[in-house]
């Protein structure tokens, strides 16, 4: 009944294996890859003609994690996984980039892709057995597809790399010092065409290591493939690529010279308008055949990347007149926003980002939901794209895959120097509106939000700027690096190459490739000019501010207070009765974790030192030689019970109040006068010994070690 293709190979400390021919046998390719026990379906399906007049290539990738996966039901009301969470997301990108620009130039077939998470392991991450899982369905589908692609995960510890680490090791990456990399890297046989990374502080030279060897690494999944594809891969689909050369050539006679001086132009705008004229009027010096024709669009897109590259490899000059290692003209402002906690606007050419810092508590944390369990996140950075930023009309709705991968990209780039938890016990969240765009805003985030942060009063160990690098590679071999790319230079060029870092090292890299790879000379290149690129912007980013500030009146304060967590209970109280009552007398948040860490938070000092004391009382035990200030509760005829710590008593017996004889402590003392007492100690039964003979009830200080040291002077 099944035609079933199976094979396996050792990779790393686990077992990779490929199967089709058994599930999804309708779809044009489907194969379930397994390392260790995580599994994960890819489903392939793809039209058998594009639609008429379609002149792009509309490619779809669904990643999906299934709760049942990893043995766990969905939170929530409906209990059933509703809309992608940011994970499912940010995996659909991962798949997407490095196998979109692999499809045959010219196919604009509608392709659908769906990797399903069957099973976790807790250890092997699913996101890179999907990728590998699609790269087989797409290789066997019979699809027009130049591969396949290989992926792995490095990691990187005490100087040596690691290939995919447990997933444990790679969550919440900025509370383990020891692990100093996560990094995906997907590419084909003789090159890369994909890297997502979160860095802490990595030199550029540890950086191209970590590509090399996780390409080294992924050779082995490759010649699986390839070994798959051998026995499993369907016929090839019948489709040739369709030559428009001809019609490029009447495109071209038609608007090359409106084109050129089009790009001459240097401001966004009035090229943008003056490249739309262009194309209007190639258009209308078209026959209606030629207007027809699904290739046109191309075809003008083709001569409008002629005339911007050419351009750049042979002169070594922009459409905006720079050379290709100058970084726009950069400004910087901070404390835009009279009452947010930190705020700053960062200008780069015609990039711009207004980015705000807000800090809460506790309980503003997030809580991801994973399939490796919950967690609580103290940082967030959410990125926002609105049309009006390139000057566009467009429907604004909930944040878009591009909303989320730019976001988290930022985020990743400003995780390595936030302050420890434990040193600076606030929730961040980071919001960038990206208020007019012409080139990497996710860079324009990480600037903005360095900025902010430390506005904010955040104690970052250091600044952090991001660059984008683009490149032109000619047919010929010729190639060009670009440092700070422009909208354009994006879209026609072959590379979008993200680097953000410190002074010190990068902390989050990211690049993808639209042609099939890059070498390593090139990605040296790159991050060499990056480098320069990112050490300017700093300096730049300095003039605005170079450390962090004092806190805003209007964000609140917090203490921290360690607490034994056998007190916990005490803290809490009978339904919450006692730590209510604690918030409600002293105005002040309290948030208790399950390690006895407690958060106090106000806008009032007065109200935290409140808060502070009443814990206190209840948790702290009385030390035993220790002096403290009392209160007389009860006088009777053998001494005086004082309440001397928190809710605690003590009794001074009549022997000890005084240096003389007394008949009763009425003698010297009242109910309700404030004393001075030495905690002498405990008796059998756990009663509590005090004394106030040897104290100075003036002073507080002990009488005995003042007679001692006259004494010994």
């Amino acid at each position: 009944m099944f035609n079933v293709t199976k094979k396996s190979i050792q990779w790393g400390n686990e077992t990779l294996t490929l199967e089709t021919g058994k599930v999804a046998r309708q779809a044009d390719g489907s194969v379930i890859a397994t390392l260790g026990e995580t599994q994960v379906m890819a489903n392939v399906t793809f039209a058998k003609s594009a639609k008429p007049g379609q002149d792009f290539f509309p490619l779809t990738v669904h990643y999906q994690e299934k709760y049942y996966a990893a043995g766990k039901i969905p939170g929530g009301f409906f209990k059933r996984e509703a809309r992608p969470s940011e994970k499912e997301t940010l995996v659909s990108r991962l798949i997407d980039r490095p196998v979109r620009p692999l499809f045959v130039d010219g196919f604009r077939n509608e392709v659908l892709v769906m990797a399903t998470v069957l099973s976790c392991d807790l250890v092997n991450d699913p996101d890179v057995v999907a990728m590998i899982a699609t790269s087989a369905a797409l290789t066997v589908s019979g699809v027009p597809f130049m591969g396949p692609i290989g992926a792995a995960r490095v990691g990187f510890v005490d100087g040596q790399y690691v290939l995919n680490p447990a997933m444990d090791d790679m969550t919440q990456l900025r509370l383990k010092p020891d692990q100093r990399l996560d990094l995906v890297i997907a590419g084909t046989k003789d090159a890369v065409m994909m890297v997502e990374s979160e860095a802490y502080e990595l030199t550029e030279e540890e950086m191209l290591g970590a590509v090399v060897f996780g390409h080294e690494q992924m050779q082995p999944v490759i010649d699986l493939i390839i070994d798959f594809a051998e026995t499993s891969a369907k016929e090839p689909f019948d489709f040739t690529p369709p030559d428009y050369s001809a019609l490029y050539a009447k495109v071209k006679k038609a608007g090359e010279k409106d084109m050129r001086a089009a790009f001459a132009i240097r401001d966004k705008q009035d090229r943008t308008n003056a490249i739309d004229a262009a194309v209007d009027a190639i258009k209308a010096a078209m026959s209606d055949e030629d207007k027809a024709d699904a290739n046109l669009g191309p075809a003008i897109k083709q001569l409008e990347s002629s005339v911007l590259r050419g351009d750049v490899v042979k002169h070594g000059t922009r459409i905006d007149g720079r050379d290709t290692k100058t970084v726009r003209p950069i400004t910087s402002e901070t404390g835009v926003l009279p009452r947010a906690h930190g705020s700053a606007l960062f200008t780069r050419g015609e990039t711009q980002g207004l980015v705000v810092t807000t800090l809460g508590t506790g309980e503003d944390e997030q809580i991801i939901d994973a399939l490796n369990g919950n967690y609580r996140s103290n940082f967030l950075l959410h990125y926002n794209f609105p049309p009006y930023s390139v000057g566009e009309v467009g429907r604004v709705g909930s944040p878009g895959r591009r909303e989320i991968g730019h976001g988290k990209l930022a985020w990743r780039a400003l995780q390595a120097v936030l302050p420890a938890p434990t040193d600076f016990p606030y929730t961040i969240r980071v919001v960038s509106e990206i208020t007019e765009s012409n080139g990497s805003s996710s860079m324009a985030s990480v600037c903005g939000g360095s900025l902010s942060m430390m506005d904010a009063g955040v104690p970052l160990k250091s600044p952090v700027a991001g660059v984008a690098m683009g490149l032109v590679l000619e047919d010929d071999g010729e190639w060009a690096v670009l440092t700070d790319i422009l909208g354009d230079e994006d879209h026609l060029g072959d590379m979008d190459f993200k680097v953000a870092g410190t002074a010190t090292g990068i902390t989050s890299l990211q690049m993808d490739i639209k042609i099939a790879g890059i070498t390593p000379d090139i990605m040296k290149q790159a991050l060499a000019q990056a480098k320069d690129g990112r050490l300017h912007i700093l300096g730049e980013m300095g003039k605005a501010l170079s450390a962090p500030q004092g806190f805003s009146e209007y964000a609140p304060k917090i203490e921290t207070m360690q607490i034994p967590t056998d007190k916990i209970r005490e803290v809490i109280g009978s339904g919450g009765k006692v730590i209510r009552e604690i918030v409600e007398t002293s105005g002040a948040k309290v948030d208790i974790n399950d390690d006895g860490v407690i958060k106090i938070a106000s806008n009032d000092q007065k109200a935290i030192k409140k808060a502070h004391d009443m814990i206190w009382s209840i948790v702290a035990e009385p030390e035993e030689g220790q002096i403290y200030t009392g209160k007389v509760v009860k006088l009777v005829d053998f001494g005086a019970f004082v309440n001397f710590f928190g809710k605690r008593d003590g009794l001074v017996h009549v022997s000890q109040i005084a240096n003389k004889r007394l008949n009763h402590p009425n003698e010297l003392l009242k109910e309700g006068q404030e004393v001075k007492v030495k905690l002498l100690g405990f008796d059998d039964r756990g009663k509590v010994r005090l004394g106030m003979k040897m104290v100075d009830q003036e002073t507080g200080a002990e009488i005995t070690e003042k007679k001692e040291e006259s004494a010994e002077g």
